[in-house]
């Protein structure tokens, strides 16, 4: 982790997208019930201080290392393992032929069947190769979905340990 992020400039530079990637949940929606009006001589703007809600989103994001520059959002009313396998695969999608390093914390979606699945589907592993959820084979348990992810010999790997996931297409 420590030389992930001195190392995203060069790794850029190479086509590998170094991303930081979180989720923040309860973001409200609010709406101002009145327009702002604007500064006149003599007076300042004024801002309606009163709001109608319409409910709570949730944000993943990515933050790229190498240029401060916020990449592919995703504003929606959940972040369950479908929902953030979805933010991951939309990320990459972006650059697909680039390299991919995503950093994140130890949420269990990070390591989920869903995104396992999408990993297995680009190294070429047939899905019904990796067993059932909850029961056998690699998608049994947190642990082995994270020693798949680990496996360097995919070209797809993901990497997740103490406040880190990297996953790397080249």
């Amino acid at each position: 982790m420590c030389d992930c992020y001195p190392a995203a400039p060069d790794r850029s530079k190479a086509g590998v997208h170094t991303v930081c990637v979180d989720e923040m949940t309860g973001v409200q929606a609010k709406e101002r019930i009145a327009p702002t009006r604007p500064m006149r001589p003599g007076q300042t703007e004024k801002v309606e201080f009163e709001y109608k809600r319409h409910g709570t989103q949730c944000l993943i994001g990515n933050f790229a290392v190498a240029t401060g520059q916020a990449i592919a959002p995703t504003v929606q009313a959940t972040r369950g393992e479908k929902d953030f396998a979805t933010h991951i695969e939309q990320t990459v999608a972006t650059d697909p032929e680039a390299g991919w390093i995503f950093v994140a914390d130890n949420l269990t979606t990070h390591t989920s069947a869903t995104l396992v699945l999408w990993v297995a589907s680009l190294c070429g592993i047939a899905a019904e190769s990796l067993g059932e959820k909850g029961k056998s084979g690699i998608l049994k348990s947190v642990a082995t979905r994270k020693a798949f992810l680990t496996d360097a010999s995919c070209t797809f790997r993901e990497f997740v340990g103490r406040a880190v996931m990297v996953v790397r297409s080249k």
